[in-house]
């Protein structure tokens, strides 16, 4: 077995986010540079690296981390009330929408599955609108809670109903929703026991004792989570991206006050995992794209454009919602936001291609608008945001 497209891959993920460093001035996404890095050394570009087991399995890691930090970023507090009620429409609306603009390019004969493409297009990239809130300091404030609020109900919905919808295990839609009856069920019973194991004072005291000792023993236990709820929901027959998000939402809703006894418990599952695993994965979905299959055919390059489009319609025009709690200005920065998205349809068209309800062509296309959208909307609602709090400044609400 060898390690030399590993390393190459590791290289990359450290001299991505390093060139960015030395650039402050360029506000372009890491993860964009990383996956466009993946391309040049893979096979479609310099042929130096392809996916051989050891990026496949540290991908797949990382692709669960991604997603277990992203059920992590989930505050159930903000979920509750007018912002539970404007966030939730809010996510209806895109469903909506994001069907009846793919059934549209059905009819166009421009994609196969409607409903597989509609999922796509109504997921936020969380992982990438938060840091761009985090820089302009908003993440306390009133707008900055709806639009992670907005975010968590998206990716979370979005996973939930493509892993009822496609799956990799062949079974019938009543049987899926048994299954995911079943997962709940479960889940329900971790937590539980869970919940009674951590009013125990004696295991309190010893996690406390061993949680910043070399036994890490709460960092091993998230993993465990992890990995555990991963291999629960491929057991079921479920997508292991619902079973990463649900262990990273388990743990913020079990652990939601680890500011006071552990805080420096998260930061260490982020340097594990945007430092180590995440990385890998996108530089694999680099690997992976199909650049043959963009520019092969000219109409598929024509698509690009028409899927960034359905992603400002399907996931922007839900903002207009939040009118009445943020202004005029604001939603338009919340529409912006909103229809960053690429993570999850890397992982969604690369189902899709697996179930064959995607070609290569539309995943490719779809990948790119992803990348545009990371690369376009956060940066441009970044500056309407800046020159909004310039003038305005922001709410701060207690969190």
């Amino acid at each position: 077995m060898s390690f030399t497209g590993l390393v190459l891959v590791c290289v990359v993920a450290f001299v991505a986010p390093l060139l960015l460093g030395l650039m402050p001035k360029v506000r372009l996404p890491a993860v964009v540079l990383e996956i466009l890095a993946g391309i040049v050394i893979g096979p479609a570009g310099l042929k130096l690296v392809s996916v051989d087991e050891p990026i496949r399995v540290l991908s797949l890691l990382g692709l669960a981390f991604l997603l277990f930090l992203s059920g992590l970023e989930l505050d159930v507090r903000l979920l509750r009330g007018r912002v539970l009620q404007l966030t939730g429409l809010g996510f209806v609306m895109t469903v909506v929408l994001a069907y009846a603009i793919a059934v549209a390019l059905r009819s166009a004969g421009i994609v196969e599955s409607a409903l597989l493409v509609a999922i796509c297009l109504s997921a936020t990239a969380l992982g990438v609108v938060a840091p761009v809130l985090k820089d302009a300091g908003e993440t306390t404030t009133a707008f900055g809670q709806l639009i992670i609020a907005a975010a968590s109900i998206a990716d979370f919905g979005s996973i939930l109903i493509l892993s009822l919808l496609f799956s990799r295990e062949e079974a019938s839609s009543s049987a899926q929703l048994v299954l995911m009856g079943g997962f709940a069920v479960l889940t329900l019973a971790i937590v539980a026991a869970l919940t009674v194991a951590e009013r125990s004072s004696a295991l309190s005291a010893v996690l406390k004792r061993l949680q910043d000792s070399t036994a890490q023993i709460r960092i091993r236990g998230a993993f465990l989570l992890m990995v555990g709820f991963t291999a629960l929901a491929a057991r079921l027959g479920l997508e292991l991206i619902l079973g990463a998000f649900v262990a990273g939402a388990l743990l913020a809703v079990l652990d939601a006050d680890y500011h006071q006894t552990h805080p420096k418990f998260h930061e260490k599952l982020e340097a594990i995992g945007f430092g180590v695993f995440v990385p890998v994965f996108f530089v694999s979905s680099g690997l992976r794209f199909d650049v043959a299959a963009l520019f092969n055919d000219s109409n598929t390059i024509f698509r690009v454009p028409i899927f960034l489009g359905a992603l400002l319609v399907a996931r922007g025009v839900p903002a207009l919602l939040y009118r009445p709690l943020v202004g005029q200005s604001k939603a338009i920065v919340a529409a912006l936001l909103q229809a960053t998205s690429l993570p999850f349809i890397v992982a969604a068209t690369t189902i899709g291609i697996e179930l064959h309800a995607m070609n290569k062509s539309n995943a490719s296309a779809l990948v790119a608008a992803g990348l545009l959208s990371v690369v376009i909307f956060p940066m441009t609602g970044l500056a309407l945001l800046r020159r909004d709090t310039s003038v305005t400044p922001a709410t701060r609400v207690a969190v």
